[in-house]
């Protein structure tokens, strides 16, 4: 691996001189943000990308800069309509892409809603939850006969993750009160379990999961916090880092938060990566420190009990198999 990546590292910095005509990734979520940065920067140095969105009248006008970086570099996006909070638009996603029955290089799980008011989806679950992990989850399970021999699962996990380990008794907040940032935290870590579970279950075929911290930028992801409210949560992430000895906390451009996700399902070795989570290019430290907003991985993200229970309970709730 580089050991000149890092924090600062853009996508286009990690993918330099790489010719990737002839790799095929499905990225979720290419609409906005890093998913859009991540599938701009693949189709530039040439791999077919196949990308979901929500509605594809909106998408096919969001993703134009996409499709002009495919032209220039050789590259291709195909756009596939997955709403991942409704099972049964992942259901019929996924059904497209076993008709078409190419194989994915690498997938990477990047859509996702940050700090919802609470609500339930049309299957009855958590939002935040649902969207977030179970959606990834039944999207990627129903697909696995496509994930290409050696491939590679990235899903985007959080710093977040560090707010609340998953509640395997209550994951839909039906005994207790609702936290909007509590449940996203638990998202993040239901991410980060799901990796580690699925690079142990695929171990065989040559498939290596990890999840990644993007980094903080300034996406549409926070849309449910008013400027107020953002500028206060920077505020606080900022004072529990003085507090805690621990250097500012920066801002990454979009293109340097979509570079971990890259490096990931393209570059850094499957072996060192695998069942790991990651943060600026590299595998993260384990750190148990409370301190919320520290950098690391706590230990509960990658408990291999947990790991497992949680996906014996998702294949229950989502039936995909």
């Amino acid at each position: 691996m580089n050991n000149q990546l890092g924090a600062k590292t853009t996508a286009d910095e990690v993918l330099s001189d790489l010719d990737l005509r002839g790799k095929r990734y499905l990225i979720t979520g290419v609409s906005s943000g890093i998913g859009l940065e991540t599938a701009r920067s693949l189709v530039a140095h040439g791999a077919s990308v196949v990308g979901t969105v929500r509605d594809l009248a909106s998408g096919e006008s969001a993703t134009s800069q996409i499709r002009k970086a495919a032209l220039e570099g050789k590259g291709s996006l195909e756009l596939i309509a997955v709403d991942l909070a409704a099972l049964q638009s992942v259901r019929t996603g996924a059904d497209k892409l076993l008709s078409v029955g190419k194989h994915f290089d690498g997938i990477i799980a990047n859509a996702g809603v940050m700090a919802t008011p609470f609500a339930r989806t049309v299957d009855g679950y958590e939002l935040q939850f649902a969207t977030n992990y179970l959606g990834h989850f039944a999207l990627i399970q129903r697909i696995e006969s496509l994930i290409a021999e050696n491939g590679r699962v990235i899903v985007l996990s959080s710093q977040a993750h560090r707010v609340a380990d998953i509640d395997l008794d209550d994951m839909n907040f039906e005994h207790q009160d609702y936290d909007p940032f509590v449940a996203y935290g638990r998202s993040k870590t239901a991410l980060s379990l799901f990796a580690a579970e699925l690079d142990r279950r695929y171990l065989g075929r040559g498939i290596r999961a990890a999840s990644v911290m993007p980094g903080n930028s300034l996406t549409d992801l926070p849309r449910h916090f008013s400027q107020e409210e953002l500028q206060g949560l920077f505020e606080v992430v900022g004072k529990a880092r003085d507090e805690a000895g621990l250097p500012p906390a920066e801002l990454k451009s979009i293109a340097q938060a979509a570079a971990t996700s890259v490096w990931a399902a393209v570059v850094a070795d499957a072996g060192e990566i695998g069942g790991h989570y990651l943060e600026d290019c590299a595998v993260a430290p384990v750190n148990d420190s409370p301190i919320p907003f520290a950098d690391g991985v706590r230990s509960y993200a990658l408990d291999p009990a947990n790991a497992k229970r949680l996906w014996e309970k998702s294949e229950t709730l989502t039936n995909v198999l």
